[in-house]
């Protein structure tokens, strides 16, 4: 049997790196764990493999209330109380009141899909754990039914996470494991050119050049990411922002037209303000 590749789309540009790690966990037949800073692009990566491949693409987006047991299957049993009370007729079959997870979906699939678990570090420690078995064996129990479930297909499985909470070991070994570099500026020309297709190399070059400059500032609490810079470009556009409004003048700092799009939050813009002031001050 022929194992797909996945060679990127148009809609998404994948580094030589990325796509040898997609590559590597479906021949390993393992999870592909993506970590990276937030805005590049880690969630929409299973889509566009999910394309890339021609499978279907099933997602699972982790909350901090999340439990393991939701992703294989939930046991309603308060409809199942209220329609015994009616005397619903359905109230006999018990398998009327399992709600399916996106795994015990994915593990019902015709054909191999592309199951997201997205930013798992946001629920309990124990979550990825409790998924141990499952991702294992391709295999878990509904007690309620005494029914094993087992995959028709072993899915691909993409799992994201912020880093906002360490994965434990015995998940990682589980795991192959990939960390999306943020972009650098010939990287990021390529991107921008897949949404802007028309956009001026000169307004390109003045933004990227504005845009890597916020980002380099020392001290900053959050940094802008890729898709902030593509909003920040469809602003500049929008409002139809001239380049040399984006050009610094003399090598001075300034902060950029549209800075909102870039900088989310008053500490950062404080910062960005002092250090122009401070600028100015050394230049009088």
């Amino acid at each position: 049997m022929t194992v797909q590749r996945f060679d990127g789309t148009t809609h998404y540009i994948a580094t030589d790196e990325l796509r040898l790690a997609v590559n590597a966990a479906v021949q390993l037949q393992r999870p592909l764990l993506i970590k990276g800073e937030p805005g590049t692009g880690k969630t929409q990566l299973a889509v566009e493999v999910a394309q890339g491949l021609g499978r279907p693409l099933l997602e699972w987006h982790v909350k901090s209330t999340t439990k393991a047991q939701q992703g294989l299957y939930e046991y309603d049993a308060v409809s199942r109380l209220r329609d015994s009370q009616l005397g619903d007729e359905r109230v006999g079959e018990v398998g009327n009141y399992i709600l399916k997870g996106p795994l015990w979906e994915a593990f019902d699939s015709e054909v191999p899909p592309v199951l997201l678990i997205d930013e798992i570090d946001k629920a309990d420690i124990e979550f990825p754990n409790d998924l141990l078995r499952e991702l294992d064996r391709m295999e878990f129990y509904v007690y309620e039914t005494r029914q094993l479930v087992k995959a028709r297909h072993r899915p691909l499985i993409i799992i994201t996470s912020n880093n906002e909470k360490e994965l434990p070991d015995a998940f990682l070994r589980r795991c192959f494991f990939h960390y999306i570099r943020f972009p650098d500026a010939a990287t990021m020309e390529r991107i921008v050119a897949v949404h802007y297709p028309g956009l001026k190399q000169e307004l390109l070059r003045e933004a990227l050049e504005g845009f890597f400059r916020v980002r380099e500032t020392p001290g900053l609490k959050k940094k802008p990411s890729t898709s902030e810079l593509l909003d920040w470009l469809k602003l500049l556009l929008a409002e139809d922002i001239p380049v040399e409004a984006l050009r610094a003048q003399e090598g001075k700092k300034a902060l950029p037209p549209l800075y909102g799009a870039l900088l989310k939050n008053e500490q950062d813009v404080h910062l960005f303000e002092r250090l122009v002031f401070l600028d100015r001050s050394v230049r009088r």
